[in-house]
């Protein structure tokens, strides 16, 4: 929110997560090298700069690695200019930032000069930073970036903590697809790895356990099962987006009441009528 206050909290082993308005930041400061996840926004990339000046002695960021394309986690990017050695990204992900779906693309940005399409990795000292892209969810171009050594997993936009997930179909999200990759996830990292989830629910931080990831996949899950129950029983699009009730068993994640809400239903009920998840 506006006005929030720049925090920085420690996870272990040099990683940590900054705060403040926008996508969740993850970060690794270590005696070698210096690396960042997400951007947040132009006030705030600044902000973040600067506690990761203190932390590490001015060192510049060996790299910035983007987990999508979606501004609250980019839009800080330009901060970085002169900063970053290298801007990281899914190859699609990067596409998406210079041609944003149904949008402009931003007047200046700092946009990725490395890109991948299935995994990329380097060695930042005593740690080594994975990015794996395990297909369609939130958007096309997702992906996982982990710090091997000190277990900790940035999911960016993959986990909405307790709150209703973004669908963003224009740039090719899919429910189906998005509990896959939740599924290669857990099935890809020790189960005591500390996840970073983009956003989270007021009042809860954006950090858990594999148990929140299996909660997003199940919340998932329920509502692509109830999207197409409701069309099974004859209900239209119209019918589904009216409605304001949580699901029964997923009252954690609150009410059908706000937009990210109605993309999800939307979503779940081309799905189920369409086979929409397959089209690219």
């Amino acid at each position: 929110a506006q006005g929030a206050q720049a925090v920085f909290t420690p996870i272990r082993d040099n990683v940590g997560y900054f705060t403040m308005r926008g996508g969740t930041i993850g970060y690794l400061v270590n005696a070698d090298a210096v690396a960042v996840v997400d951007s947040q926004f132009p006030a705030q990339a600044t902000a973040c700069i600067a506690g990761l000046d203190q932390r590490s002695g001015g060192r510049a960021v060996d790299c910035l690695v983007n987990t999508h394309h979606h501004g609250d986690h980019t839009g800080g990017n330009i901060v970085f200019r002169g900063n970053a050695e290298h801007v990281v990204a899914h190859t699609q992900a990067a596409e998406h930032m210079r041609n944003p779906p149904g949008a402009q693309p931003p007047a200046d940005q700092l946009y990725p000069d490395v890109t991948f399409t299935e995994s990329w990795s380097t060695d930042l000292g005593e740690e080594k930073v994975w990015a794996r892209h395990y297909g369609r969810a939130h958007t096309s171009g997702d992906i996982v970036v982990t710090f091997e050594k000190a277990m900790v997993a940035h999911m960016g936009d993959l986990v909405f903590h307790r709150r209703h997930p973004v669908v963003d179909r224009a740039a090719g999200a899919t429910l189906r697809g998005w509990m896959t990759v939740l599924d290669r996830t857990l099935a890809d990292h020790p189960k005591d790895t500390v996840y970073l989830f983009g956003h989270a629910a007021v009042g809860l931080q954006p950090v858990g356990s594999w148990t929140d990831l299996v909660r997003c996949h199940d919340y998932i899950g329920a509502v692509h099962t109830w999207g197409g129950a409701e069309f099974r029983a004859g209900k239209s699009r119209d019918d589904i987006l009216a409605m304001q009730a949580p699901l029964a068993g997923c009252e954690d994640f609150g009410p059908f009441r706000n937009p990210g809400a109605r993309e999800i239903r939307s979503c779940a009920y081309e799905e189920n009528t369409t086979g929409a998840a397959d089209s690219p």
